[in-house]
């Protein structure tokens, strides 16, 4: 299928290129000075003491459950409406997810949703079952830890959160995959909670390529980190030692290269993102069943990473993406919440009608062609066409 305009495309420039073009003239393809400069520019960029350059989000993620402790039997409050990583990472540690429905404007997690489990799952015994829908078979231990996400480039509310986990003694991580530039009662996102990860995949506010980056200003955390994502090498360690079980999770100098330059044009990249996602909203504000995506006031910086708007339910969403693809739009469901995932599922016994907020936004939501490359006219071609389909 030729599409008319692409679902997304990384911002790249000749920064890049020579950047990467320069690694290549050395001898030093991996864990040199591009790696420590990329992390130096997202340290310095959200405040905090400490960056670890990982070769994905999901393998920040998983460092951050297992730097925290966090492992079989321990339950961990998170959300369902989210990309199955963050789900994914408690389960490679036999941990249990705690799922929790999300705010129905932002779908991020509802702070009174998870006051009322960490309560619950304190106490034990049938309180606790409801936030369990037939996971007593799985097995859990104690609560330990809450794992948000900043969906779409909106941090969750992470000061009533951030309560929750103090109160009850839980490591908070902060999911922020999506979410690189953007800012919480005008604090960065990635600096709410105990540990943190961005992401850096080619459709992210910025790319490496393949990338993730795991932030805290916490040292015990930072200490583990690196040590993990480098085959289990303790400071000290030669290259045969390894003091703890660890994992190849490094990023090399070539993926460094191309996320320093990145950082160089971060500000430039977040206005472009914001100037097409107000393009957007201007020319959807005429559509009838379309809700375009909401910024709520705590959000004092939106990073955009997707487009996703939400149709009325009167609205077949799915016979509307096959509508789109005939006419050369391309465009995706975001999301499909992970309680419907199958192996979770057969695993845990979840099943439609648990947690209806996400699951409602999962059907009802699209994303449509997004990225900073995008042209003013090309977002007039979608929604023109998204308005004649639904007509």
């Amino acid at each position: 299928m030729s599409y008319k305009v692409a679902m997304s495309s990384p911002d790249l420039s000749e920064v890049e290129r020579q950047a990467v073009g320069e690694v290549l003239q050395t001898p030093r393809l991996s864990m040199g000075p591009r790696l420590e400069a990329f992390e130096g520019a997202i340290a310095e960029r959200v405040g905090l003491r400490h960056a670890i350059a990982v070769n994905s989000g999901t393998a920040g993620l998983h460092l951050c459950v297992r730097a925290a402790g966090i492992g079989a039997g321990d339950a961990v409050i998170t959300s369902p409406f989210s990309f199955v990583a963050s789900s994914n990472v408690l389960l490679y540690e036999r941990a249990v997810p705690i799922f929790v429905d999300v705010d129905p404007l932002t779908g991020n997690l509802d702070p009174a949703q998870v006051a009322a489990a960490a309560a619950d799952l304190a106490q034990g015994g049938r309180r606790a079952e409801r936030w369990l829908p037939r996971c007593g078979a799985e097995g859990w231990t104690s609560l330990r830890g809450l794992l948000t996400v900043d969906v779409f480039g909106q941090p969750a509310d992470h000061d009533p959160l951030a309560a929750t986990a103090r109160q009850h003694g839980l490591t908070l991580i902060e999911d922020s995959c999506e979410a690189l530039g953007a800012s919480y009662n005008g604090r960065p996102a990635g600096t709410l909670g105990d540990i943190a990860v961005f992401a850096f995949y080619p459709n992210k506010q910025i790319t490496s390529g393949e990338g993730g980056m795991v932030v805290t200003d916490r040292d015990d955390l930072a200490g583990m980190v690196r040590s993990l994502r480098n085959q289990g090498r303790a400071p000290g360690d030669t290259w045969l030692d390894h003091t703890f079980l660890g994992y190849n999770y490094r990023m090399d100098e070539l993926n460094a290269a191309l996320g320093y330059a990145q950082m160089t044009r971060l500000d430039e990249l977040l206005d472009k993102r914001e100037a097409v996602a107000g393009w957007y909203a201007a020319q959807l504000a005429g559509i009838p069943g379309v809700e375009a995506p909401v910024v709520v006031p705590s959000t004092t910086r939106m990073s955009w990473f997707v487009y996703v708007v939400r149709f009325d339910p009167g609205i077949d969403r799915d016979a509307l993406i096959h509508r789109l693809d005939q006419e050369g739009i391309p465009s995706r469901p975001y999301f499909k919440p992970i309680h419907l995932q199958p192996y979770v599922q057969q695993r845990f016994g979840t099943q439609a009608g648990d947690f209806p907020v996400a699951e409602d936004l999962g059907a009802r939501g699209l994303a449509l062609p997004f990225s900073g490359v995008m042209r003013q006219d090309e977002v007039a071609l979608v929604c023109d066409i998204l308005r004649r389909v639904i007509g």
